[in-house]
């Protein structure tokens, strides 16, 4: 793209992104990821372009009504998982420029973010909630697997149900393939698991 075609190409996508949000022809949640994997592949500034799709990303997130940004740093989440972020970017902009891109793999990348900022608010707010029905280790590895986009690891369960210990959380992944609910793939330290 030549710089002069940017500023068209930016009143292009703000439109376009306006019309169909309003008209509801697509999900908020799987817009706001192509709207921003667009802008990045139009890359209007010098620098900055990636700050600025995060800004723009909470921006939007906040005016569909999903405000788990105000206490959960997405910009930190997206940081801890750079490499998913430039392979899903990388893949999602192959052949942009001719209008054959597949933006899949940067919308998974998106939405697995935004589940894991709601799911980790949501520990956050069971922690303080003190008074509340206790929740079982079960409970809460079912919740996070039911959630969880591909596979994961014992390790990544662990780390996404904080308050068990690891037997619990083994306890409650088997019991979890025993129902069917969970695929396990592998063995060893190499165990992975998958929603059915």
């Amino acid at each position: 793209m030549e710089p002069y075609e940017t500023p068209g190409a930016v009143e292009a996508l703000c439109c376009t992104y306006q019309d169909v949000l309003h008209r509801e022809l697509v999900d908020p949640l799987l817009l706001i990821p192509c709207f921003i994997l667009d802008f990045l592949c139009i890359h209007p500034f010098n620098d900055g372009n990636g700050r600025m799709s995060r800004l723009l990303t909470l921006l939007m997130l906040y005016q569909n009504g999903y405000v788990v940004g105000q206490y959960i740093s997405i910009e930190k989440a997206i940081a801890e998982t750079k490499d998913e972020y430039y392979a899903a970017l990388a893949q999602a902009d192959q052949h942009w420029h001719e209008e054959e891109n597949d933006p899949t793999p940067f919308i998974k990348y998106m939405l697995a973010v935004i589940c894991s900022c709601y799911q980790d608010f949501e520990q956050r707010v069971d922690l303080v909630g003190g008074g509340q029905k206790r929740v079982t280790a079960y409970e809460r590895v079912r919740s996070y697997a039911m959630e969880k986009l591909g596979s994961f690891t014992k390790q990544e369960a662990a780390e996404a149900c904080p308050g068990f210990g690891t037997s619990s959380i083994e306890s409650a992944l088997k019991k979890l393939t025993e129902e069917g609910v969970l695929e396990r793939i592998g063995a060893g330290r190499k165990t992975q698991y998958v929603r059915r």
